[in-house]
């Protein structure tokens, strides 16, 4: 049986016309999907329930099924969603009570190759890319159990979206025309894969671009990203360069503060040096705690620091909310197993 979420307005209207039905019955069921969230055929009122039983015999809304939802003390909300082949991510709905955004952090893979030694989801081994479908069908989830509409979309859940940049882009081009999400409005972050970069500074996309950077030399970035190894931070400055020029787009940079190792005046110092001549903001991420890592957060005086060192270089300079810390809903801490 064909599901519809995920399908475009044109595969509507060509459903519609080998069933003998108008263009219009192809537009509310789109509304249907991706305005209003139903879960299921019988929800679409405005369809005749005859039509609706007919639709019934041959598709379904979706084939995915939310194995666990969690709720945080703040507001955050973490769903673990099964996929057919029984593989299953975590998606993350983010609140904040002083704005009206309401974020949706989604996974681009089943598990990660990249293997950074602070994120939980390196610690899982790569399974699989996600099709597109299965990376909307997350966003979809959310709005289907909450009501409520995602305005801001990160691809910051499992996964390294550029090893998996088709999907990703046709998922991209999904949020913004047809869940009607302001490409501004969505971000897609990777730990550096450099050939990838030059591919999306030849696109003319007008998302944000987010460099998970976590350290200002080769050395320490070695040591928490081994893909480093393969794309080197100078040489990632260079793609960066390329990319702020062909694009015009101001990017960001996430740096991960961990404890005595890359929180230091010193650290902060060459981290400034490195982005001095880049077109950039610079969000401070305080470490979140993974089992099995060695590492531990920094103190607020400590940031405070770091952070003051940025902005006196001349950079716009935020530090990331903590946000779901309690459900392992934060940055670097989603396994996507079912235990």
């Amino acid at each position: 049986m064909e599901v519809l979420s995920g399908l475009r307005l044109y595969e509507f209207e060509k459903i519609m016309e080998d069933m003998g039905a108008t263009k219009f019955r192809a537009r509310q069921i789109h509304n249907w999907i991706y305005s209003k969230s139903v879960s299921s055929i019988d929800e679409m009122t405005d369809l005749a329930k005859s039509f609706r039983e007919e639709l019934k015999t041959r598709f379904k809304v979706t084939d995915t099924v939310v194995k666990r939802k969690q709720a945080s003390s703040d507001g955050t909300l973490k769903y673990l969603i099964e996929f057919p082949d029984g593989e299953c991510v975590e998606t993350v709905l983010m609140r904040f009570d002083n704005r009206a955004n309401l974020t949706a952090c989604v996974s681009s893979q089943v598990g990660c190759a990249v293997n950074c030694s602070f994120c939980a989801t390196g610690k899982q081994g790569f399974r699989r890319n996600l099709t597109y479908r299965e990376i909307i069908e997350q966003v979809l989830t959310i709005q289907r159990d909450t009501g409520l509409k995602v305005t801001n979309i990160v691809f910051m859940g499992q996964g390294e979206p550029l090893l998996n940049l088709d999907n990703v882009l046709k998922a991209l081009c999904i949020f913004n025309e047809d869940f009607q999400i302001g490409a501004r409005r969505i971000t897609i972050s990777t730990s550096g894969i450099i050939p990838k970069i030059n591919e999306l500074s030849e696109k003319e996309l007008q998302s944000t671009l987010a460099i998970s950077l976590h350290a200002p030399n080769h050395k320490l970035r070695a040591e928490l990203m081994p893909i480093e190894n393969r794309y080197p931070i100078d040489k990632l400055k260079e793609a960066l360069v390329n990319y702020i020029n062909k694009t015009g787009r101001r990017i960001t940079i996430e740096y991960i503060l961990i404890h005595n190792f890359n929180d230091t005046t010193e650290c902060a110092k060459e981290l400034a040096y490195y982005l001095k001549d880049l077109k950039c903001n610079i969000n401070l991420i305080p470490y979140n705690s993974v089992s099995d890592t060695k590492y531990t957060k920094s103190s607020n005086n400590d940031i405070m620091k770091f952070k003051y060192i940025l902005e006196h270089s001349g950079k716009k300079v935020t530090v990331r909310l903590e946000r779901g810390a309690d459900i392992d809903a934060a940055c670097g801490q989603l396994k996507g197993n079912t235990q």
